[in-house]
């Protein structure tokens, strides 16, 4: 959403330095997140979220680290209208795609039951936490990275 002024991108502040606790925190959340859900699972829903919450920095590093992992160009270019891409996607991983966007954006206030089952469908329940523990976490990530201005570009993923 654009207000029709523009900012200087520069970042704002090194969170890490400002807040070394929250920041390791942070690290120590996103790691317990990640545990026992798929890699390139796990990339697509932070890349999608980041969309989402326009996130420069974020989107540049999920989609470094998916395309690291073996993504393809052409499911990380179709991700942000992954509805519309017919069978690219596994319905695990459309339903995963579908939580993220009701958990991230929550516009009525809540997450639809229908949304919910689809994800409970295809996740058992200790991985369906796990996702869910992701979700939250990226989103976190996201205001951090949009708040700080952290810059977009630089990061190098660990091969």
């Amino acid at each position: 959403m654009t207000t029709g002024t523009s900012h200087a991108h520069g970042p704002r502040m090194q969170f890490a330095k400002a807040a070394p606790e929250v920041y390791k925190a942070m690290i120590s959340l996103d790691a317990a997140a990640r545990k026992g859900l798929d890699p390139a699972l796990a990339e697509l829903v932070k890349t999608r979220a980041s969309q989402l919450n326009h996130c420069a920095f974020c989107i540049d590093m999920h989609t470094k680290d998916a395309r690291a992992a073996g993504e393809s160009e052409e499911r990380l270019y179709l991700l942000n209208a992954w509805e519309e891409a017919g069978d690219l996607y596994t319905e695990k991983e459309q339903a995963a795609l579908a939580l993220t966007e009701a958990v991230t954006v929550l516009t009525d206030g809540f997450v639809p039951d229908e949304v919910y089952e689809r994800a409970a469908k295809h996740f058992e329940e200790r991985e369906l936490a796990q996702l869910i523990a992701l979700i939250l976490t990226i989103n976190a990530w996201n205001r951090i990275g949009v708040t700080t201005r952290m810059t977009p570009g630089v990061y190098k993923p660990n091969v």
